[in-house]
């Protein structure tokens, strides 16, 4: 089976267990950072088909993986989040803006 996909770390030595032959390749930096968005969007598709804390869980492992990527300073992005909550609100009201 084609997958052209980004996997965990251990998941080729758990093909192997299972007496599969994975065929693999390591991703340079732009296949990475494409391959990291696409995944982050597959993860998203995943969540909003199974809402539970797993899928939640592999939402935020990709989070994390972009951000060491894209070397992002992370006390950095946590003031710019405060930032933004401090002046726009955060998502807590429910609010639905239905025209403007």
């Amino acid at each position: 089976m084609k997958y052209d996909k980004l996997i965990r770390d251990n998941i080729p030595k758990i093909i192997k267990k299972r007496g599969g032959v994975p065929v693999t390749h390591i991703a340079d930096d732009a296949e990475y950072g494409k391959k990291l968005k696409e995944k982050l969007l597959e993860e998203i598709e995943e969540f909003n088909k199974e809402e539970n804390e797993e899928e939640f869980a592999d939402i935020l492992e990709v989070i994390d993986a972009i951000a060491d990527y894209k070397k992002f300073d992370r006390g950095e992005v946590e003031k710019i989040k405060q930032k933004k909550a401090a002046e726009r609100g955060k998502f807590q009201k429910r609010i639905i803006l239905e025209e403007s």
